[in-house]
Order: structure tokens, then C-alpha cells, then sequence
């Protein structure tokens, strides 16, 4: 009998309920790694930024980019999890638990929770929790995806369907925040807006006015930085036989991207407590101008706290129109109620903001 040379990744088939998977190559996070990422997002968050700034509010180092760390500890699963992805659905149930800093090993496991098989029986959804650990063996960060996988043995029977019940918001006191951190003396000259957490309104709408443009190389680039070696985001030749003819670009660069627009409006959005929900709403291609708009869906006073509060967000990704020129993002589609084509992103999640003094 002949053994596999190399890891073919996990079809659809693969994935049985209730099974944990250990992910290889534990990946060391660097300085380098995070200057590479402001390069490639154009990200400005102060914390992720400067290191005296950092230092004021009681943290030990400026921290890594939450997203760069999502991304990163994400990466670890693609192999064993999506690397013979259709497409990556959605999350819910991210949960920044801890700060990351340079010199950090993660290493992520992960739970199979779900699993349904499409009525075509060429693929399937499977729904996975996930855990990165930092090398003292603390998490760092949890989240739920969901992802449609393609079938190889089409003739393999189906699982039994497992939807799992998932919260629809991460509760204001399952919010982590580091026991160190303290922003009573935070500055806001060092941010270049004075609007803190008092100043944001329920139901205010912030069109986010830059735009940028991410070309082939910029995204896969990011993509090779976070390590993850799914199919689509790769194998042009591949990926010309599908539906979409050429490369997808990965889901989560996207939201990078959009919180890097983010800036211009939320300039004291310090930290990502969670990420409550998510939809990739329409696929993203090189050569793609991307813009965003936030909405404040909710507030909340931290409890304990007098220093910080949690705004509940939802920001709206766009591909080729700007943020002020699209009023909703579904529109009417065959008499059926539909994301925009131009809308890229859907995503619900809470920030922490300093409060006045």
C-alpha cells in the first residue's frame, strides 16, 4: 500500500463530529511581521503604532494588530481545515482574549462542531471552532467559522446535518481586557481626534472617505504573510476553471482593509474585544477599490470600568463605489432581497474606546 507523500488537506468526507485537530508549524510573530502588515493595510491604530504610547496605557509593549493576529492564528487552520475551500462563509464568536506582542508563538486548535452537506452533493459546510495559544499556553484569541468545502468521493454519504446554536453578540461582560491596561491619561493628540467613547451616538452612520485599491500582488502578498495556502487565493490556473475564472482574494485581507478605512472616523477605537458576526457578501478580486462606512449599533459602559467603553459597530465593506454614494446594502433582485453586487462585506463587531476623564 502506497502512504501519502503530502497533506492533501480535508475534503468534505474528512471531517467527522467532534473531532479536535492540533494545527502544525506554531508560528512566532515579529516586528517584521507587523511592519509588513501597515505596509500592505496602511493600518494607524495607535497601540499597534508606537510604543510610548503603549507604555502610557499600562501595556507592556505596543501590541500586535488584532486583525494581524486573527489572521495569522487563522492561517494555522487553512490546511487542515479550508485549504479545499469553495469559498469561507462567516464568522461569529471572536474573541480577542489577550494581548499579542512580537516574540509571541501562537498555535491554534481547532473543534468540529458541525457539518451539513449541500443538496448538490458535490461539497459541503463545515462548522469549526478555533483556539490560538501563545507559547505560556494562554489563549490569545477563539473564533467560529463556517466554510463550504468540495467533495472528493462524491459518492460518500452524508453526515448527519449539525447546525450549531451560536450567539448572535459576544455579551458586553465576556468582553477580555488586559488587567494592565489603563486609559484614564489617554491623549488624544495622539490620534488626531478628540472624540471618545460619549461623543458616538446609537444609530450614527460614519462614511469613512478614503478609498484604496488592492492589485494582485498587495493581496497576495498579505495572504503568503499570513500563511494561509488556501487554493483559491493561489492557483490562478486552478482557479480559471470555477465560476469566478481567475483568484479570490482572501476574506479576511478584506477586512484589514476596511478597518484600516475605518480610521478616519474611529481614530480611538483602540482594541477589537470580539467580532460578533461576519458575512463575506460578494467575492473580491485584485485590481478592487475597496471603501467603508460604520454604523453604532449599540454602547456600552464596561463594568468595573470608568476608563473604557464597548461601541458595537457594523462595517460595511464596498468594492468600486464610495461609502457616501450607496444608502443600503441590499437591494431587489428578482423580486428577492439581496446584498448590492458592490458590497463585499457585512461585519459586526465591538471595539473598546477611552471614555472622558
Amino acid at each position: 500500500m502506497t502512504k501519502p507523500q503530502f497533506n492533501r488537506g480535508r475534503f468534505f468526507e474528512d471531517f467527522k463530529l467532534g473531532e479536535n485537530i492540533v494545527h502544525a508549524t506554531p508560528r512566532t510573530i515579529t516586528e517584521g511581521d507587523a511592519a509588513l502588515y501597515i505596509a500592505l493595510t496602511g493600518s494607524r491604530h495607535i497601540v499597534h503604532c508606537a510604543q510610548p504610547v503603549a507604555h502610557s496605557l499600562g501595556l507592556e509593549d505596543k501590541t500586535i494588530d488584532d486583525l494581524l493576529a486573527f489572521h495569522i492564528a487563522f492561517g494555522k487552520s487553512v490546511p487542515d481545515i479550508s485549504v479545499n475551500a469553495v469559498a469561507n462563509l462567516g464568522y461569529a464568536e471572536i474573541k480577542f482574549q489577550h494581548p499579542v506582542y512580537a516574540g509571541d508563538t501562537l498555535t491554534t486548535e481547532t473543534e468540529v462542531i458541525g457539518l451539513k452537506q449541500n443538496s448538490s452533493g458535490k461539497n459541503g459546510i463545515v462548522f469549526v471552532r478555533s483556539t490560538s495559544f501563545n507559547h505560556n499556553r494562554k489563549p490569545v484569541l477563539s473564533w467560529v467559522r463556517w466554510v463550504m468545502v468540495h467533495k472528493n468521493n462524491m459518492s460518500a454519504p452524508a453526515p448527519e446535518t449539525v447546525i450549531p446554536e451560536l450567539d448572535q453578540v459576544v455579551a458586553v461582560e465576556d468582553l477580555m481586557i488586559s488587567e494592565d491596561l489603563d486609559t484614564r491619561d489617554f491623549d488624544t493628540a495622539v490620534t488626531g481626534s478628540g472624540r471618545l467613547w460619549e461623543d458616538f451616538e446609537v444609530g450614527e452612520r460614519l462614511n469613512h472617505p478614503a478609498g484604496m485599491t488592492v492589485d494582485d500582488s498587495d493581496h497576495t502578498l498579505a495572504t503568503k504573510l499570513y500563511q494561509n495556502n488556501a487554493r483559491l487565493h493561489f492557483d490562478d490556473l486552478a482557479m480559471q476553471d470555477t465560476a469566478f475564472g481567475r483568484r479570490l482574494m482572501y476574506g479576511g485581507h478584506v477586512i484589514s482593509i476596511c478597518r484600516a478605512l475605518s480610521y478616519d472616523g474611529l481614530e480611538n477605537a483602540l482594541f477589537i474585544a470580539a467580532i460578533n458576526a461576519g458575512t463575506h457578501a460578494n467575492p473580491s478580486f485584485g485590481g478592487d477599490t475597496f471603501y467603508s462606512w460604520s454604523e453604532v449599533l449599540e454602547k456600552w459602559p464596561m463594568p468595573g470600568r470608568d476608563d473604557l467603553g464597548a461601541l458595537r459597530l457594523r462595517m460595511v465593506g464596498l468594492k468600486n463605489q464610495s461609502a457616501d454614494s450607496l444608502a443600503s446594502t441590499h437591494v431587489d433582485i428578482d423580486g428577492k432581497r439581496q446584498y448590492h453586487p458592490n458590497v463585499v462585506l457585512d461585519l459586526d463587531y465591538t471595539v473598546l474606546m477611552p471614555r472622558q476623564a
